[in-house]
């Protein structure tokens, strides 16, 4: 179980890394990554993360996807706490470096609601919601489970697009978590926690209802 915990740890490192960096680095350059270029970046780390852990953990690398696992019969629940341990390590360990490199940058990459707090809660749950459906109908199915790691990731970005502006497109609270906590924006943090969880569990509801 070591390895599944730490290629957990790992891809998730890898998605706040890339993906919060972007963003940062995007605030420091004035804007040469783009938001084009955050949500390819977020797709593109989750894509690949998936084909290098994906036979070995499943490569959830998300809290909420590993909790709606849990409410199916593809995970085994004693392992729930040990990949959200391992998934917020690697989340914060990804922060705690941006932190030390871009010191003084205010939110480090956090999801923090453009308009009001309804508005994001309900976003993030439909976003998390077909992300999730896209992880489960894709990957367990035997003729294009090969393509998870693009269908997801394009979903990623595809949320990342069109939603981020908005609500920072978390989908995944270790991602909104860890920056949250180190930069000192946990005020409206919660929704990125709860509304993500309450997403990925309707489409693991979802999923057992088509099966």
């Amino acid at each position: 179980m070591m390895k599944k915990y730490l290629a957990e740890l790992i891809g998730t490192f890898a998605l706040v890394f890339c993906g919060t960096g972007a963003i940062v680095i995007n605030d420091v350059t004035s804007g040469a990554v783009s938001h084009v270029g955050i949500a390819m970046t977020f797709g593109l780390i989750v894509t690949v993360m998936i084909y290098a852990f994906g036979n070995i953990s499943g490569a959830h690398i998300n809290p909420a996807v590993t909790i709606a696992f849990s409410f199916t019969n593809l995970f085994e629940k004693k392992h729930l706490i040990g990949f959200i341990i391992a998934q917020l390590i690697g989340a914060f360990l990804a922060s705690g470096i941006l932190k030390m490199l871009f010191f003084d940058h205010q939110t480090l990459g956090a999801t923090i609601p453009f308009g009001s707090w309804h508005q994001s809660f309900i976003l993030e749950i439909i976003l998390t919601y077909f992300l999730m459906l896209v992880i489960l109908f894709v990957s367990q199915n035997k003729e294009i489970s090969q393509f998870t790691g693009i269908a997801v990731g394009a979903t990623v970005m595809l949320e990342a697009m069109f939603a981020g502006p908005i609500t920072g497109a978390s989908m995944n609270p270790a991602r909104s978590i860890a920056p949250a906590i180190l930069s000192g924006n946990i005020s409206e943090l919660w929704i990125y926690i709860l509304s993500t969880i309450i997403g990925a569990v309707l489409a693991s509801f979802t999923w057992k209802v088509f099966k």
